[in-house]
C-alpha cells in the first residue's frame, strides 16, 4: 500500500484524445509536496508517511511544530496530512513526491471538503418532491410537509431528513481515472469532477477497488533530499541498503576514534 499526496485543486478544463473525443479534467497540482515524518509500530503502533504541501509564514506556525520541521530539515508546511502504508512502501524525510507518482490510466480515490451551500431547505437537499402546484397548496409549494408529528409518536424522531446546513463535508469520489500527469510543474489531471472549490486542498491515493497497474513505482516516485532536480525511484531494498552502509561507516568510525 502506497502513500497518498495532497494537491491543490486549480479547477476542471478539457483534454482529446487520439480519437479526438474530448475528456473533462479536474486539475490537481503539487505544491512541493514533502514527506515530513513516519509513523511506525515501534513508536505510534501503526505505519504512516506524514506528507505536508505548500508553504506556511513562520509567524504562524507555533514553535513545537517549527522545531519538528527542522528535525526534518524541510519549510514549514501550509497543510499536513497522514497516509496509511506498508513498511515496505516508506519514502524517506525529506523526499519530494512528484506528480508521475501515479500513472496515466490508472484509477484513484480522491478526498476533499465539498462546496458549502449554506442552509437549503428540503427540496435541494434531500431531493424531495415539494407539495402540489395546483389546488389545496397556497405559498407553500416547496416545504417539506408532515414530519411525523401524529398521535403515535407524537414527536419527529432523530435524524429526520429536514431544511439545515448543506455542504462544508469531507467527501471522497472513488475510482477517478488519471488521464495526464506533468512532472516538471506538478499537476495531475484526473477525469471527471473532484469535491471541493477551486483552492482547496485535496487527499489523493491509489483506488482501494481496483488493482495498482504494474508499471506504478513503488514505493513511489520522489526526488530525495539534496539530490536538486535528478529524479530517482528508490524501491525498499535500495533504502535498506543505503541505511546499512550508514549504519557501518558510523561504527567503524567510532572504531576508528575509541
Amino acid at each position: 500500500m502506497r502513500s497518498g499526496v495532497i494537491a491543490q485543486k486549480l479547477g476542471m478544463t478539457r483534454v482529446f484524445n487520439d480519437a479526438g473525443e474530448h475528456i473533462p479534467v479536474t486539475v490537481l497540482k503539487l505544491d512541493n509536496c514533502q514527506v515530513v515524518a513516519h509513523r511506525t509500530k515501534e513508536s505510534n503502533g501503526y505505519v504512516a508517511l506524514q506528507v505536508g504541501v505548500g508553504k506556511a509564514k513562520v509567524k504562524n506556525v507555533s514553535k513545537a511544530e517549527r522545531g519538528r520541521f527542522a528535525v526534518a530539515q524541510v519549510e514549514p508546511k501550509r497543510k499536513l496530512a497522514e497516509f496509511r502504508v506498508t513498511e515496505d512502501a516508506l519514502i524517506p524525510v525529506g523526499a519530494e513526491i512528484l506528480a508521475d507518482h501515479f500513472v496515466v490510466g490508472q484509477f484513484v480515490d480522491v478526498t476533499g471538503t465539498s462546496t458549502g451551500k449554506g442552509f437549503a431547505g428540503g427540496m435541494k437537499r434531500w431531493n424531495f418532491s415539494g407539495l402540489r402546484a395546483t389546488h389545496g397548496v397556497s405559498v407553500s409549494h416547496r416545504s417539506i410537509g408532515s414530519t411525523g408529528g401524529r398521535q403515535d409518536p407524537g414527536k419527529t424522531f432523530k435524524g429526520k431528513k429536514m431544511p439545515g446546513h448543506m455542504g462544508a463535508e469531507r467527501v471522497t469520489t472513488q475510482n477517478l481515472r488519471v488521464v495526464q500527469t506533468d512532472p516538471e510543474r506538478g499537476l495531475i489531471l484526473v477525469e471527471g469532477a473532484v469535491p471541493g472549490v477551486a483552492g482547496g486542498f485535496i487527499h489523493v491515493r491509489d483506488a482501494v477497488k481496483r488493482a495498482l497497474p504494474a508499471e506504478a513505482p513503488v514505493p513511489g516516485k520522489f526526488r530525495a533530499a539534496g539530490d536538486g532536480d535528478d529524479v530517482a525511484q528508490v524501491d525498499a531494498a535500495q533504502i535498506d541498503a543505503a541505511q546499512a552502509e550508514q549504519e557501518q561507516g558510523a561504527e567503524a568510525q567510532n572504531g576508528e576514534n575509541a
